[in-house]
């Protein structure tokens, strides 16, 4: 109850202040914000977190449901959920960062890194690759073994490349999503910068950003004031707990495996803004078109982004996260400085017309029409 206080004072702020220093546009895009998730994600079930920067400032930020089921734990601006998908982009970062500094080139075949994968097709197949999904590497992991898809960690999630006999596609020809490809950059960052995977994203991401609390998942790791993914049941009566060791891949962490919460990803956009961990120069290639999705008229992969290019609309650089019961969106407009994010631990809602509606209301407002 208190937490249903504090968000309802929290939205009354923001639209107090939008009555005396912005406009009337702006205090109906909060209102309509708020309806379109209060909608979505109802008292007592699990819920979301949704937070939109606009230039340095957090104009939305509420917690809808709850975060732990088990505890009955509001969902807020604090609360830490794995964001799947949307870690690759961390993953990818660090890899641009070491090319960066001289410690391995983007050109690297996979052979280099490598050495014992037997195939020869690994000396055609780049980092470039890797990171833009089109290396035609299969996801050909063994999923009858139940531990083994539930406990793997990176390194044994794609120890069945060592032996692989063919690709789906020659290398740069296609685009095919794919997470054991970014599950090798954690070997690739260990042995390019000589420090432990974990050790290394701290130190050189993570801290220099300032997402303090910000980490990745163990099985015996504790994670600050973590949200659970959950399942409906079959017969609608409640919920089940869906994350680690009901779903497959959570130990995996290069390809999805980092807990981090709104407020902390805030800071994650706010370093890049500020060329902090990489490049302007650096960003924008990793955010430029590679190659297109055929499946997805309009939208395209970088270096572990999407980008959305729609008639009426600034380009979108986002990333999705699906794994377990969390379903992740993370959506940057670079020109116009907007972050959207919307953190849920309930798969059943359907994110791309969440992610759809949001846009309509914030072109509505006005805020896609310069940047701030």
């Amino acid at each position: 109850m208190k937490h249903l206080i504090f968000s309802s004072l929290l939205l009354s702020i923001m639209i107090t202040s939008c009555k005396s220093g912005e406009n009337n546009a702006d205090q109906t895009a909060y209102i309509k914000l708020d309806s379109l998730f209060s909608s979505q994600y109802p008292a007592g079930e699990p819920g979301a977190t949704v937070l939109i920067l606009r230039g340095d400032s957090v104009v939305f930020e509420k917690g809808y449901g709850i975060a732990d089921m088990e505890t009955m734990t509001p969902a807020d601006g604090e609360t830490f959920w794995n964001i799947a998908s949307v870690s690759k982009q961390f993953s990818g970062v660090a890899l641009m960062m070491l090319a960066d500094e001289g410690k391995l080139s983007l050109d690297d075949n996979v052979k280099k890194w490598f050495p014992h994968f037997n195939a020869p097709f690994y000396e055609k197949i780049t980092l470039k690759h890797l990171l833009s999904h089109t290396s035609g590497i299969p996801d050909a992991r063994d999923r009858s073994d139940r531990t083994f898809v539930t406990t793997a960690t990176d390194t044994v999630s794609y120890s069945y490349l060592e032996n692989l006999e063919k690709l789906n596609f020659e290398p740069g020809t296609s685009y095919e999503y794919m997470n054991p490809t970014f599950q090798l950059m954690y070997t690739i960052i260990e042995k390019a910068s000589g420090m432990k995977f974990d050790d290394f994203m701290r130190a050189r991401i993570f801290d220099p950003a300032g997402m303090k609390e910000s980490v990745y998942f163990e099985a015996e790791r504790v994670i600050p004031r973590m949200a659970h993914g959950y399942l409906k049941n079959s017969d609608s009566t409640g919920f089940m707990q869906f994350d680690y060791g009901e779903e497959s891949f959570f130990a995996t962490k290069a390809d999805g495996g980092l807990y981090t919460s709104v407020r902390e990803f805030v800071k994650w956009e706010k370093a890049l803004r500020d060329n902090l961990l990489i490049s302007e120069e650096t960003l924008k290639m990793a955010q430029t078109p590679k190659i297109a999705i055929s499946e997805m008229p309009g939208h395209s992969y970088g270096y572990g982004w999407f980008i959305e290019q729609k008639a009426g609309y600034p380009d979108k650089i986002y990333h999705t996260g699906d794994n377990g019961g969390f379903q992740i969106y993370a959506a940057r407009y670079p020109e116009q400085q907007i972050l959207i994010l919307i953190f849920s631990n309930r798969n059943d809602r359907n994110r791309e017309e969440n992610a759809l509606k949001t846009d309509e209301i914030l072109k509505e407002a006005g805020w896609f029409d310069k940047k701030r």
